[in-house]
């Protein structure tokens, strides 16, 4: 008889015991032949991006260190050297005390091997040859705004000079030029301290500390250096020669240069020349066929650029001990002809065609094809029983008894804001009446008031006034009692949401848009031409070439101050086409607060243009609609809108407003923000009404209107209170502006029904490319 066993299989329910854990664990070459080359499903759907190991996360690590190395040796390679353009240096002194001269002439006489040349602009170019390098200097005419703003759009590096017996370590002027230099974009910086070998030997090391401390403020990297000694003058030019050079976009994006001959040559039958300009060609190559912009002059064309050859070389020497004139120049060669069919046309502004907007009557065709529309589109309604097809017409096609909260509107105005009246002070004089006599003071307060100019005093009180009202109760207006609002708002409409609603931003244009120029789509057109600016042939940086300008008018040579340095700079396309320029501004926290109105004239420095306008400003803000603001506040920042030329960002902005002393206040600095006609700038206007008699979801309301047929007129536009009620009108009571409204939940005693409605508003054509210069900053 066979005997069978049965042999245990285990089953779901067997016991599975842990491993051990023996601490070891796979490394990746052990997971990598285990895996055998396969990959997941989602790597295989995805570009393959295998994992770098240790040794070769090392390379990839080196050759980017090496990359950024060569990048950083080439920038510095690109300045100073034989074959490339100087270091250009701006000498700005930051006090009156300091004499740029005389740092001018230790910088000169540093080294013994140094040669010297100048051009006949007053500019300085030392060659020394234990650097092999090449500085130039530019001294801008001290305290001149427009002069020194001019001389860093084109600098390399800048050199500030602060003096040590000053009786602050800044003045404000030079608070206000650091202001302006930084806003506008500031190159690379070295600060120097003068004046310090007439200080006591104990007290010298204070005082450079104390300097040192003050900007440190403003440059908080930059070490402060001595310049009393040639030696000291060999180390700064040492520093300038090997530092690492700072980037402004907007400047090394466009072709610039420093003048160093200026030849102007009158045409024989009419007021206009042509100005021969010769320089160093720095930033970009330039093209014969682009326009030239000098600022302060307005937009030219070229006819040729010749190259003379180069008068400041590496190492020349010095002819009979005098020093060498860049008027010496060999013959010209040709590099570049103007062809006239591939040049940049100087049209800033579009011509309007007066006919272009006319209305003529509709023809056969468009009377079919509308009448076919109209048969086309067929709309289900909901109408009562009983009702006609032209009462059923007026039912509107959605329901728009829910309205949208908009982010505008969000927030609570105060009811029981308290009104605070401004106390005029004592003059300085009266709080030392005790040590003068009666006849001194009265002498003294005659001489306060001759300078002071009391309309001047009376219109700022009243704008502070009107600044701090419309603070505390924005955009509110009272409805006019003799005029009917009907009238008076009738260019006003409601919206049911200020950040969604529909509004057309081609509709009704004044006629000052039809001459500017707008992009169909602008941020696709500024990556065009900077990618094709990278592509341009012409004259190279680094290059000595001397530019053919024609067409410039003679009043502008005439005027022009010798100590004034000029600047060119070479225009990227569409750059002299007017067109609405929309910059963001913020009124920087180093200078005396006031409010700015809107509309009111102000003098602005865009990248390398300065121009007069009156710019309308309006909520910096997100979606398709931004609120006007009626008043610069200290401490907002707001979109300024007006006609000007196209500016690509980046691109800064300083804004100065103009003194009848002759002087210029910096108030607010910026950057370019876009160039879009179709931005829609709303003004709101509120009309504010008080409850008279409170229901439960209903209540009486008075003082918003003051008589019937305003009230029907305003019938549709939406209500609401300070205390978050939403609301509209019923009907009219009586004929005396009283209206029974009806809102979404029960009114308070103390709450105020508020009417929004807006309009849209237009910069006005007021730019001036031609500015005067103001006065000196330093009073000595």
């Amino acid at each position: 008889m066979e005997v069978l066993t049965a042999t245990h299989r285990p089953g779901l329910l067997k016991q599975q015991n842990k491993l051990h854990k023996h601490g070891r664990h796979r490394s990746k070459g052990a997971i990598d032949k285990a895996m055998r080359g396969k990959m997941s499903e989602k790597v295989l759907t995805k570009k393959v991006r295998r994992d770098l190991r240790k040794e070769e996360r090392r390379h990839q690590a080196v050759q980017l260190r090496l990359k950024k190395r060569d990048e950083v040796l080439f920038k510095k390679r690109s300045l100073g050297g034989t074959r490339t353009a100087p270091f250009l240096i701006a000498v700005i002194p930051l006090s009156c005390e300091v004499d740029p001269v005389g740092c001018i002439e230790l910088l000169k006489q540093c080294d013994s091997e140094a040669v010297i040349s100048g051009s006949s602009e007053g500019n300085f170019h030392i060659s020394l040859p234990r650097f092999k390098q090449r500085f130039s200097l530019v001294v801008p005419a001290v305290g001149d705004l427009y002069s020194v703003l001019d001389a860093l759009k084109v600098a390399d590096t800048v050199l500030f000079v602060v003096s040590a017996v000053s009786q602050s370590e800044l003045d404000p002027a030079g608070e206000v030029l650091l202001t302006a230099a930084m806003a506008q974009g500031l190159p690379s910086t070295v600060v120097a301290l003068t004046h310090l070998d007439s200080i006591h030997p104990k007290k010298r090391h204070d005082v450079k500390q104390r300097v040192q401390k003050t900007i440190s403020r403003w440059l908080p990297d930059e070490k402060v250096l001595s310049l009393e000694s040639y030696n000291d003058g060999l180390a700064v030019l040492r520093r300038i020669g090997s530092q690492k050079q700072r980037s402004v976009t907007q400047r090394d994006r466009r072709p610039h240069m420093l003048a160093e001959v200026v030849d102007y040559a009158p045409d024989m039958d009419g007021p206009l020349g042509t100005l021969r300009v010769s320089g160093y060609i720095r930033g970009q190559p330039l093209s014969v066929h682009s326009l030239v912009h000098i600022p302060g002059w307005g937009d030219f064309q070229m006819s040729h650029i010749t190259a003379p050859s180069d008068p400041h070389p590496l190492g020349k020497n010095v002819r009979d001990g005098q020093v060498m004139d860049s008027d010496m120049i060999e013959e010209d060669r040709l590099l570049e002809q103007a062809d006239p069919a591939r040049q940049e046309s100087l049209v800033s502004e579009n011509i309007p065609d007066p006919m272009d907007a006319e209305q003529t009557w509709p023809t056969a065709e468009e009377l079919k094809d509308a009448e076919d529309e109209r048969k086309a589109k067929k709309l289900v309604k909901k109408i009562p029983k009983g009702m006609s097809d032209y009462q059923a017409a007026w039912i509107p096609d959605c329901d728009a008894e829910e309205a949208d909260v908009s982010d505008d509107e969000a927030g609570e105005m105060a009811m029981d804001a308290r009104s605070e009246s401004m106390s005029d002070e004592d003059p300085e004089e009266q709080s030392d009446i005790q040590s003068v006599t009666v006849t001194e003071g009265v002498e003294d307060e005659q001489r306060y008031d001759e300078k002071m100019d009391l309309a001047e005093e009376k219109e700022m009180l009243q704008k502070l006034k009107d600044a701090r009202t419309d603070q505390m109760f924005p955009d509110e207006v009272d409805t006019p009692m003799d005029t009917p609002a009907r009238i008076r708002f009738q260019k006003y409409r409601g919206l049911q949401s200020f950040r969604t609603s529909p509004w057309d931003p081609k509709e009704n244009l004044p006629f000052d848009y039809a001459r500017i120029f707008q992009f169909e789509n602008f941020d696709r057109t500024r990556k065009r031409v900077l990618k094709d600016m990278e592509e341009r042939e012409g004259a190279l940086p680094g290059w000595y070439v001397k530019l053919h300008i024609k067409g410039v008018p003679q009043f502008l040579v005439q005027a022009r101050r010798p100590d004034h340095p000029l600047v060119l700079y070479g225009m990227l396309p569409h750059e002299q086409k007017i067109s609405l320029l929309n910059v963001v501004l913020k009124q920087p926290s180093c200078i005396t607060h006031q409010p700015i109105k809107s509309k009111e004239q102000l003098v602005f420095h865009c990248g390398y243009r300065r121009f007069r306008a009156c710019p309308i400003f309006s909520q910096h803000t997100n979606g398709s609609k931004h609120k006007y603001e009626r008043y610069f506040q200290p401490d907002a920042t707001v979109v300024a809108s007006m006609f000007a030329p196209i500016m690509f960002p980046p691109c800064s902005v300083i804004a100065f407003k103009e003194k009848e002393d002759g002087t210029q206040d910096l108030v607010a600095t910026g950057s370019v923000l876009s160039v879009n006609p179709d931005r829609i700038v709303a003004k709101r206007v509120v009309l504010s009404g008080h409850p008279f008699k409170v229901h439960k979801r209903s209540a009486v309301v008075r003082f918003m209107f003051f008589n019937r047929e305003d009230i029907d007129w305003f019938k549709p536009v939406e209500l609401r209170t300070k205390y978050g009620r939403r609301g509209h009108i019923r009907e009219p009571l009586g004929t005396h502006g009283h209206m029974k409204c009806v809102f979404d939940g029960q009114l308070k005693s103390q709450d105020t029904v508020l009417m929004c409605l807006y309009k849209r508003v237009f910069p006005k054509w007021t730019y001036e490319p031609y500015l005067e210069s103001p006065r000196s900053l330093f009073k000595k």
